[in-house]
């Protein structure tokens, strides 16, 4: 069972299609059905999987951008026809309509009209006082619909906002809220390695990082600037190593461990992952704490 990956805008994520016995590529632009109308997006993937396997995880996927329940919140708001959650659980894959055509292309808003009606949404929230920072916009492709995306801290009651936008705009407005992360990815930029963002040029999803990496790869010492991206989360690329220490790490003896070293006793208070070495505290005859010295795995001081 092959399955197309689209996405509609660089800061949502991608959504599960039937390829509907069409050639496509990665790159191509395409015409789709969506619960929320045609939509014209990229494919940005594709998947390979058995179809028994795929259902099973349909759960936890977004299956031809059916609504998720806070989707379908706010869709309901802005009078939309939606499902219970439930059902969209078991829903089959919705097929692609079409490659999309220069004539779909040219319907698409410029640069300049998206820049404008942002600005009109940001000087309306301005006025509201809500705390919130807009970030991008997205016209669905039947022009029906009109999404906002935006950071904020919580949540935000922007109902009265919708209001006055669905007002000026006379289309069905959706505000989206994203992460930090997300914005990141969208806005892209330099990262503490001279390169562009990890997010922005090959990461399809951004997976959890989680201070434990940073200890295993004995980096939590330097401080969380130093070892946060720009979206002010742990760097995502303290991932691709994590499998490698965890590898060297267990070869390691655990912190407090009794060893011998030279005929004396020892514990071992410290570890060194890529050198495979380990700091070991030598006991006095006094018991008091005694000379520190940094030995490899054969018992070997290495200073």
């Amino acid at each position: 069972m092959k399955v197309v990956q689209v996405q509609f805008a660089p800061w949502d994520k991608a959504y599960n299609f039937s390829p509907n016995n069409i050639d496509l590529e990665k790159g191509d632009k395409v015409v789709v059905k969506t619960e929320l109308g045609v939509e014209l997006g990229e494919v940005v993937g594709f998947l390979d999987t058995d179809e028994e396997e795929y259902e099973k995880k349909q759960n936890n996927a977004g299956t031809g951008r059916d609504l998720s329940p806070e989707e379908a919140e706010d869709s309901r708001e802005d009078g939309a026809n939606t499902e219970s959650a439930e059902n969209h659980k078991h829903k089959a894959l919705k097929p692609i309509l079409r490659k999309a055509t220069p004539l779909d292309m040219e319907k698409i808003p410029s640069a300049a009209d998206k820049n404008k009606a942002l600005e009109y949404c940001r000087q309306t929230k301005e006025k509201s006082g809500l705390a919130m920072k807009f970030i991008d916009m997205h016209y669905s492709f039947d022009g029906s619909r009109i999404t906002f995306a935006f950071i904020a801290d919580g949540r935000v009651d922007f109902r009265e906002l919708v209001k006055d936008l669905t007002r000026h705009f006379g289309r069905t407005i959706r505000l989206q809220q994203i992460g930090i992360r997300d914005e990141a990815k969208f806005s892209g930029d330099i990262g503490h390695c001279g390169r562009q963002l990890c997010c922005r040029r090959f990461l399809s999803e951004l997976s959890s990082i989680t201070s434990e990496m940073a200890e295993c790869q004995q980096c939590s010492h330097r401080g969380s600037e130093r070892i946060s991206g720009l979206c002010g989360r742990l760097m995502c690329c303290l991932a691709y190593e994590e499998a490698g220490y965890e590898k060297l790490t267990k070869n390691l003896p655990p912190l407090g461990s009794k060893v011998r070293i030279e005929g004396k006793r020892g514990t071992v208070v410290g570890y060194h992952v890529l050198k495979q070495t380990v700091d070991v505290e030598i006991e006095t005859e006094k018991g008091e704490r005694g000379t520190i010295v940094e030995m490899d795995l054969k018992g070997n001081k290495k200073n």
